[in-house]
């Protein structure tokens, strides 16, 4: 009784910081010189990683294995996950350009486990025999780690795409209002608004640069987060192959969740090869990423939706790897 209490603090606590914090992000975007907002915003969500980390020891204690068996304990699991992810280039004294996708991570995930889960699925249960395996935590956990590290990197490519085309819109209506001027005016008010054009030319060059440099650090970003995501993914493949092999008798079976897991792993090495090997960057890889997102989702929460082939376990009351 102790344990579940000190779970149900827990999961408020974690909950009420992070809503904290997106109120200071918010206010950070409306008046942005505010000093020790940001770092006030930083050392929340360590307060929120330390929080969700004693909320999973807790119910690790109690109920006697890893707590992810469940989807309550894996979207618990994967807002841990987010959170680590956030706390990298903040842990390395970078910029951090990911709490803008890090943050309302967090806070979607913990406002859904809090809000709309209801009690009967936050309960822990007996494993069923499937899932007493050591190779629970090594596949489960390395499956989360790469959803939340490739669907961070998924939204910083969706954001890369939004940045570059609306540059793209704004440099296509530019030219199109000067070719209209140009046609219409007489020549000696073109080139008087010529010259005026030609003197905002430095904040105009300065803007651009600016957009340059946003999209060249959100595509540096995205591809060392996929990377990342990448190797959990395989990881977590390999494992829940040998893991299928021990249980079922079969390395793969062609279930729904395991073809889309496939699928997944599919887009994202396609992503790689373009932006290694082809040595594409900006839009091209970006947009790859961006269709991962959905097939992120549909192979997460999805297939679980349906509760159908051998991981019917997961469904939405059992285990939701």
């Amino acid at each position: 009784m102790i344990f579940v209490t000190l779970e149900h603090i827990l999961t408020h606590i974690s909950f009420s910081i992070i809503s904290i914090v997106i109120t200071i992000h918010l206010m950070t975007l409306l008046i942005p010189k505010i000093p020790g907002l940001c770092d006030s915003s930083e050392k929340g969500i360590i307060s929120t990683f330390f929080s969700i980390t004693g909320l999973l020891i807790t119910r690790w204690i109690y109920s006697g294995h890893f707590p992810l068996s469940n989807l309550y304990e894996s979207l618990i699991f994967l807002s841990w996950s987010f959170s680590i992810i956030h706390m990298i280039p903040y842990l390395r004294n970078y910029k951090n350009d990911l709490s803008a996708i890090t943050v309302p991570s967090v806070i979607f995930t913990q406002g859904f486990v809090t809000s709309c889960l209801s009690t009967e699925m936050r309960q822990s249960a007996i494993l069923v025999p499937a899932l007493k395996s050591q190779w629970l935590m090594m596949h489960v956990s390395m499956m989360l780690l790469s959803y939340a590290t490739l669907l961070c990197g998924s939204l910083l490519s969706v954001a890369l795409l939004v940045i570059t085309f609306r540059k793209n819109m704004d440099i296509f209506y530019k030219r199109k209002n000067l070719l209209i001027k140009s046609f219409f005016f007489a020549e000696t008010e073109y080139l008087n608004k010529k010259r005026s054009v030609f003197k905002n030319t430095s904040f105009l060059s300065f803007r651009n640069y600016y957009k340059y440099q946003l999209t060249q650090r959100l595509d540096y970003w995205t591809y060392r987060i996929i990377s990342l995501g990448f190797i959990f993914l395989t990881m977590g493949i390999l494992s829940g192959a040998v893991w299928a092999n021990e249980a079922w008798g079969s390395y793969w079976n062609w279930d729904p969740k395991e073809t889309w897991a496939f699928i997944t792993w599919t887009i994202f090495a396609i992503y790689s090869h373009i932006r290694i090997n082809i040595n594409f960057q900006g839009t091209n890889p970006a947009l790859v990423a961006s269709i991962g997102f959905l097939i992120i989702w549909i192979c997460y929460f999805g297939i679980n939706l349906l509760g159908i082939g051998l991981h019917s376990y997961g469904s939405f009351t059992l285990q939701s790897n």
